[in-house]
């Protein structure tokens, strides 16, 4: 119960992260301006040679430029301070944005295989390996770059948009692979082999995606922290002084980070002051682990063991 004049604060106070917006603006940048360099490139020498493969990894170069758009939009909304619409925060649209990443790399996938399946119908041709080479290795080298950085970003800002934008810069890795050994089978081996690797090129994407697709419903569904991370939050909220013990620790992703539910032993004959402070303390430890957003803490008064109590006590 509120006293008389008191203000009840009905949204959770943040402020805007000045390190997390600046490696999100520098992996946006790096997907954008590497995608459409790549998607037009690749538009390009599909055009002038012919080959479905090649056309297949300049889809999925263009649903990356399309994803990248989508991912600008929903990191910038993810990071808006909290207000009356969503008074915890707006970090749960984070991994809506990477379901949507997920949607483009699947519809990515459908377009490629489509265009495949009617190469296949039509008549595959023999593919000269010249500009497709160039092409296909050229974007390989690119994405693995575009992956190690994008990859490093994105832990850094614990952003599960970011590492999902990075794993599909890997799987455009294997894409283009594929897309060039398809190239190279169809002018030495047999003409099918070029729609074949369009194929190819095509379930790997839908690999892709659905594991995308997995990780980030987790999130939404408040999939379980870790273990790894459950036993980091005991072990932080253990080292607090006054802490007895920990008994409880249920923790959940609510968007891409953890809310923690902890319930800590304490000496019950201290002041309910003590207590507070003792609790303020181990939510400041734990909320201070980048993987967690927010702790509730729960004080359970235990009785001192006689040997612990200072001399003097009955």
């Amino acid at each position: 119960m509120k006293r008389k004049g008191e203000t009840i604060q009905r949204v959770r106070y943040s402020r805007p992260d000045g390190q997390q917006i600046s490696l999100y603006r520098r992996a946006i940048l790096i997907a954008v301006l590497g995608n459409v360099l790549l998607a037009a490139g690749k538009g390009v020498v599909a055009w002038a040679s012919g080959s479905s493969a090649v056309l297949a990894d300049a889809i999925n170069s263009l649903s990356d430029v399309l994803y990248s758009g989508f991912m600008a939009f929903g990191l910038w909304l993810s990071q808006r301070p909290a207000d009356a619409s969503h008074p915890q925060g707006h970090s749960r649209f984070e991994p809506l944005v990477s379901l949507l990443i997920g949607a483009m790399m699947g519809l990515a996938g459908y377009t490629a295989v489509s265009e495949a399946i009617a190469r296949f119908r039509s008549g595959a041709l023999a593919i000269e390996p010249g500009w497709p080479t160039v092409a296909l290795i050229g974007s390989s080298l690119v994405k693995i770059q575009m992956y190690r950085v994008v990859t490093r970003l994105g832990r850094q800002a614990h952003s599960p948009a970011i590492q999902a934008s990075a794993r599909d810069n890997l799987s455009d890795v294997f894409t283009s692979a594929a897309a060039w050994l398809g190239v190279l089978g169809s002018r030495y081996l047999t003409p099918l082999l070029d729609p074949a690797a369009g194929v190819a090129v095509s379930l790997w994407i839908f690999r892709m995606a659905a594991e995308v697709w997995w990780e980030n419903l987790g999130y939404l569904t408040g999939r379980a922290a870790q273990a790894e991370l459950v036993e980091t939050i005991a072990t932080q909220a253990a080292t607090v002084p006054g802490v007895l013990g920990v008994h409880q620790i249920i923790a959940d992703h609510v968007g891409p980070q953890v809310r923690a539910d902890i319930h800590v032993d304490v000496d019950g004959e201290i002041t309910l002051n003590a207590a507070h402070a003792i609790a303020d303390q181990v939510q400041a430890q734990i909320e201070a682990l980048p993987q967690v957003d927010l702790a509730h803490i729960h004080v359970e008064p235990v009785p001192l063991a006689p040997a612990t109590k200072p001399s003097g006590e009955g």
